[in-house]
This record gives structure tokens, C-alpha cells and sequence, in this order.
């Protein structure tokens, strides 16, 4: 890990700078885009608010993301429990406290993890926490249920910590930071197109017994647009060559669709579609967070790969 890249304090930094004045200004030229046709149907509402909620997260995002090591890596941490929290609401077992909280305490561990960029003990967390959920039965002395509640635990701790927290590890990558704001705006970008462009070009949808909304038409659109984004904003990456960006667009764009139709099965099995609105936009903050679940950890190895 470079310690001499990672503790300085980024809001010094002309590209950092300037970085966050393009990606401001993706997101509010989407926004005056969507604001316009807000009206023209229930899909580009709903993509109105989303974008709503990013007018005001985005800011603060950036504002933490460029404070020195170790905020950023904190601020993805306290993203992860957060996301987990909003898990276990929606299966119905946040009463059982002690799950929630061993999920609580390795996702910590993760963020310790990926800030000493210490992979041996990141990749052994999965079997730490499965591990001490297998003993909650023995110690309560309470047997129903409990293979649901470790498998849930277990299922909570690998989407929201293990698979989320790459991020954490990407930041350790020279020029990390501005990989992982690479990859959040790729995959909000091409969420937010598809469901802009789904009352607009109607046909087949994509699996409609999971997700309703999206057409087969407004996918491809949504994919060949986030591919011209990646490209347009591939100087965020270590090298401007084509196998970088368009591996990364392809990634944000198939890897976060799958990654929002994973969570859209959990939620109709539990029978749940939102807990709680996320700022003032559509959904849930687990409907933000969704897309990386898949993206982040393939992202990694892809990149260390190249």
C-alpha cells in the first residue's frame, strides 16, 4: 500500500478537483435531462428522483472521499453496515441482534482489512463470522430458525461487506479514489438511463417476473451510453488504453444490472420492496448500493489482472 499516496488530503490536488467538477456536472446535466421529461411517464419520475438523491450525496461523498486516509475507507465501512442494516430489515430479522451484530463486527473488520490492505485476513472475515454464527445456537441454546439466521447472516456479511468493501481495496490502487467515483457513476449512470429509456422504447422486458420495469431496448441503450460515459471519463483510470475502459464499462453496466436483479429476487422472496425512503429519492439506500455488490469485487480483479 502506498502510504505516501494515500495520506494526503485530496481537496489539494488540481485533479481531484476537477475530477469532481466533471462528475458533478454528469450528474447535473442527467438531472436537467430527466427533470424535463419528469412528467412524461412513471420511469423517468422515478429516475428524476434517484437523481435527486445524488444532487445531495454526491457533494458530501466527494467532500469525505477527499479527506486523507483513513476517512475514505470509514466512510465505505459505515456505507457497508448501513447496507446491511437495510438487509436485515427487509428479511425481518433485525430483532435478532446478536446476527447483526457478528455482521456488523466483521464488516469493521473488512474496513481494518482493506485499509492495512492485509488480503490474507480480508479473505478469511467470510469464515470468522460464519464461524461465530454457528456458535449463537450453542450459546443461546435456541435451535429455531437459526439455519435461516446463519445463512441470512452470512449471505448480509458477503453483499454488503465482503463483496462491497473491493471499494475499500480499490482505494489502496495508485489513484484508487478516483477509480472507485469511476465506478459509482458508471453504475448509477446506467441505472438510471434504462429506467429513463424504458417508457421510451417499449417492447420485450428484461426477465420481467424479477424486474418489470426494463426492456430488452432500453438495456442495450442503457450499456452502449455507459460505454460512451467510460469512455469520455477514462482519464480516472491508471491507463487511458481500450482494454481499461471498456472492461470497466462493461463491468459497471452487466455486472450492477445483475447486482439490482440479485436484490430484486431478495426482496420479492421476503416479500419487502423498500425499507424506508433514501434522502428524498426513490427506494431504499440498499437500491444505491446494489450495483456494486458484484461490480466491485470483479472490478479488482480485473484491474489487477491488467
Amino acid at each position: 500500500m502506498d502510504n505516501t499516496y494515500l495520506n494526503i488530503n485530496r481537496w489539494n490536488s488540481p485533479a481531484y478537483q476537477q475530477t469532481v467538477l466533471i462528475v458533478l456536472a454528469v450528474i447535473i446535466m442527467a438531472s436537467v435531462i430527466n427533470y424535463l421529461l419528469r412528467k412524461k411517464n412513471q420511469y423517468s419520475m422515478l429516475a428524476w428522483a434517484s437523481l435527486k438523491s445524488w444532487l445531495i450525496m454526491a457533494p458530501i461523498m466527494f467532500l469525505i472521499m477527499g479527506i486523507k486516509s483513513p476517512a475514505p475507507t470509514i466512510f465505505l465501512t459505515l456505507l457497508g453496515i448501513y447496507g446491511a442494516k437495510v438487509f436485515f430489515q427487509i428479511m425481518g430479522m433485525f430483532h435478532r441482534s446478536t446476527f447483526v451484530h457478528i455482521c456488523y463486527a466483521g464488516i469493521i473488520g473488512l474496513g481494518y482489512s482493506a485499509y492495512t490492505d492485509n488480503l490474507t485476513l480480508y479473505n478469511v472475515m467470510p469464515m470468522i463470522v460464519l464461524g461465530l454464527s454457528c456458535l449463537v445456537p450453542l450459546v443461546q441454546k435456541d435451535y429455531k430458525n437459526m439455519i435461516q439466521y446463519i445463512s441470512l447472516t452470512l449471505l448480509a456479511f458477503i453483499f454488503l461487506g465482503w463483496s462491497f468493501l473491493h471499494l475499500g481495496l480499490i482505494l489502496n490502487f495508485e489513484s484508487g479514489i478516483y477509480q472507485v467515483m469511476y465506478l459509482i457513476v458508471l453504475t448509477e449512470f446506467c441505472d438510471n438511463t434504462n429506467l429513463a429509456l424504458s417508457g421510451y422504447f417499449r417492447g420485450e422486458k428484461f426477465i420481467p417476473e424479477i424486474n418489470s420495469r426494463r426492456t430488452i431496448s432500453s438495456t442495450a441503450i442503457a450499456i452502449f451510453l455507459t460505454l460512451l460515459l467510460a469512455y469520455g471519463m477514462r482519464h480516472l483510470l491508471p491507463d487511458r488504453s481500450d482494454k481499461y475502459w471498456l472492461a470497466s464499462g462493461l463491468l459497471a453496466a452487466f455486472g450492477g444490472l445483475v447486482g439490482d436483479l440479485v436484490m430484486s429476487v431478495v426482496r420479492k422472496d421476503a416479500g419487502v420492496k423498500t425499507v424506508g425512503p433514501f434522502i428524498i429519492g426513490r427506494g431504499d439506500f440498499l437500491q444505491r448500493m446494489d450495483r456494486l455488490i458484484f461490480v466491485a469485487p470483479i472490478f479488482y480483479f480485473v484491474m489487477l489482472a491488467l
